[in-house]
């Protein structure tokens, strides 16, 4: 292992609070559809810590995070072009480094509140672009495993989307836009958490996290709303990145449950023989 990877490994498990993985290839589109997905949620994620430095809101850590979110983000951007080194997936990963371009430059300069919402608009740009990454995996998947890899890992990506969304009112800046983007987000968080447990694949185990997201969503949804323009955004970002701690747990674990059902099904293939 590389001392870049061990320097990517250290910085995502100490500031973004999400497991370690021992190795950085990607062998099953399960995986891919995760690390796809999780590209969703670091471009919400460098709004979010943006913001969180330029209100002074745990500044040295939110720094921390911000950088582990870019470097991680460059990363797996090139693991999933190894992963694909032709075809039209290639392509999209192609249009996504053009996106990801200006946004980087940014976020890696000194924060500017001039510059959050042009940061934001490129976030956007580059959210949309991997969303298609993602979709263009699950379709080659065809299983309903990828899909519901897709729609848990969805749900890291609008833990932040709505982290950031607050940060940015609780920044100022007053647009009736993201106001009804953070309704929107709330409601389809919510709507995905019942897909979810209801599915026929989700294990005990899952339910259990899942049932733990429910109550920290509930809690987080209770905060948020906030009266007389009082903003709480300390409180609001630590709720969040709990909520994506639980989602990615989730997110593996219908990854580990894809992996295992294809391990299953090679193994009695074997046995006929």
């Amino acid at each position: 292992m590389t001392v870049r990877h061990i320097f990517s490994i250290a910085l995502l498990s100490i500031s973004l609070l999400l497991p370690t993985y021992s190795s950085a290839e990607i062998h099953t589109l399960s995986s891919a559809i995760n690390k796809a997905g999780r590209q969703r949620m670091l471009t919400q994620r460098i709004i979010a810590t943006y913001c969180q430095i330029g209100q002074d809101i745990t500044s040295q850590k939110s720094q921390r995070q911000l950088t582990a979110a870019i470097n991680l983000f460059e990363e797996q951007l090139g693991e999933l072009k190894e992963y694909r080194p032709s075809g039209k997936i290639h392509k999209q990963l192609q249009h996504v480094t053009k996106l990801w371009q200006p946004l980087q430059k940014i976020a890696r300069e000194p924060v500017d509140r001039s510059k959050a919402e042009e940061l934001r608009l490129l976030a956007e740009d580059a959210l949309k672009a991997s969303h298609r990454v993602v979709i263009m995996l699950q379709d080659e998947s065809s299983t309903k495993q990828g899909e519901l890899v897709n729609i848990s890992g969805r749900q890291r990506m609008l833990s932040q989307r709505l982290s950031n969304l607050y940060m940015l009112q609780s920044w100022g800046f007053g647009s009736s836009e993201y106001t009804d983007d953070y309704s929107r987000a709330l409601n389809e968080f919510k709507g995905a958490l019942t897909e979810l447990r209801s599915s026929d694949l989700s294990t005990e185990t899952i339910k259990q996290k899942l049932n733990k997201a429910r109550m920290e969503f509930g809690m987080f949804e209770r905060s948020s709303h906030h009266k007389n323009g009082e903003y709480i955004p300390l409180m609001i970002k630590m709720s969040a990145d709990k909520l994506l701690v639980l989602m990615n747990d989730v997110t593996q674990l219908y990854e580990q449950l894809e992996s295992s059902e294809d391990d299953l099904a090679a193994l009695d293939i074997k046995k006929k023989n």
